[in-house]
């Protein structure tokens, strides 16, 4: 089959759903909790191999081979700014001047409705604010995506693996021009299980969940930001982005403000590699200086900067337009570093999980979800996965 009929364990970018002419391409949750795509009618597929075509997974090589990289110490002039994104600010000014220039942002925003990152359309500042932060869940791109007119300018933001495939969707159709593509250095994605496992932990507390907010700089400073903020419905009112720039700009205070430095489960079963998807663990490519993107940003964590507290973004570029972009930004500070200074906390290799998650991901697969206490004895007694199976399908009576 000329199709992704059987692509099992991808990246889950959902760029063949949007490539695909016949529409026919849907990308749901497989059951370990990542996106993957699945052809709802293999009557209409007419063969035409356009979906295998924009798919990074099923290629070994970058759809772009970099041959000049250049890289920046960089933060928003704007005070505000910088203290609500998550490092220092860059990917929001890039974004802000972009609109400014005719452009339309392709970025990510949490959607509280069906509880997940989803990724969506700008064209007002305004609009953009729902895109700061980092989100550490897989996102669902399909109808962002889908909604691109290909004629007009857009910046594209996504993870390395979602940038790769966008990348060769735009060649294919011959309108690179029109686009610039951003990623980010990035860690992996974990199972929407832990994320929907996390909610269901903090629901009978907070009531549905109307905000969430992965990292906060305002309470502890950027070093020790990895902190989740949720609300819910039951001690206070949805966020409205359509208020004005001022009041979305500035922090929320939240009900529930857990930090990673303080053991936080979410962060811990994510950054601690409990629940990591095969195609993070055995197909990432997109590592350290391996992008398809223009222009690559993240935390710049490291010696140099280690003092401030302010936060500093990682700029990198990998094209002479992703380059131009960069040099022409208005209200931002600049500092040409070495690409090892600018990369030096990021990871060059690919994540590996930790015994015990092959028992997590069980659990997951069958929808087994625990509360905290229960977690940590579930950690504590099956340490050793290959005794794990036997004694959980005895415990869960699972056939």
């Amino acid at each position: 089959m000329n199709n992704v009929s059987d692509i099992k364990n991808c990246y889950g970018c959902g760029v063949c759903a949007a490539a695909c002419p016949r529409n026919i391409i849907q990308i749901r949750l497989n059951k370990k909790g990542f996106y993957e795509p699945y052809i709802i009618d293999s009557n209409k597929c007419t063969q035409c191999g356009l979906c295998r075509d924009v798919c990074a997974y099923s290629h070994k090589e970058l759809a772009l081979e970099s041959t000049s990289i250049h890289a920046w110490a960089s933060w928003s002039d704007d005070e505000e700014v910088r203290k609500k994104c998550s490092s220092g600010g860059i990917g929001f000014e890039i974004g802000r001047q972009l609109l400014q220039e005719g452009y339309n942002v392709v970025g990510c925003r949490y959607d509280i409705t069906n509880q997940r990152a989803e990724h969506y359309i700008a064209t007002t500042v305004e609009e953009l604010i729902p895109s700061i932060g980092s989100k550490y869940i897989q996102s669902y791109t399909t109808e962002a995506f889908k909604n691109i007119d290909r004629k007009k300018k857009y910046l594209v933001t996504g993870t390395p693996c979602q940038i790769d495939s966008f990348r060769r969707l735009i060649r294919k159709f011959r309108c690179e021009d029109n686009f610039i593509l951003m990623d980010f250095y990035c860690h992996c994605v974990p199972s929407m299980h832990a994320w929907k496992n996390y909610i269901r932990m903090l629901e009978p507390a907070i009531g549905q969940i109307t905000y969430a907010s992965w990292r906060n700089k305002f309470s502890y400073g950027w070093h020790d930001s990895w902190l989740m903020g949720m609300d819910g419905d039951k001690n206070s009112q949805p966020v409205n982005w359509h208020d004005s720039y001022n009041m979305l700009i500035r922090e929320k205070k939240t009900f529930v403000q857990s930090r990673m430095s303080q053991g936080d489960w979410f962060y811990k079963m994510f950054l601690g590699h409990y629940c990591l998807g095969e195609q993070c663990v055995k197909a990432c490519k997109y590592k350290y200086d391996n992008s398809s993107a223009d222009i690559r940003i993240g935390d710049l964590w490291g010696n140099t900067y280690k003092e401030d507290e302010k936060g500093v973004s990682a700029l990198v570029t990998f094209t002479e337009k992703g380059k131009m972009i960069v040099e022409s930004l208005k209200n931002a500070t600049l500092v040409s570093q070495p690409l090892e200074v600018v990369a030096e906390g990021q990871m060059k290799g690919n994540a590996r999980p930790v015994p015990v998650s092959s028992l997590v991901m069980f659990l997951f697969e069958h929808h087994i979800y625990l509360n905290l206490k229960q977690w940590n004895i579930v950690l504590a007694l099956f340490g050793k996965p290959f005794r794990a199976y036997a004694k959980l399908k005895r415990i869960f009576k699972i056939k």
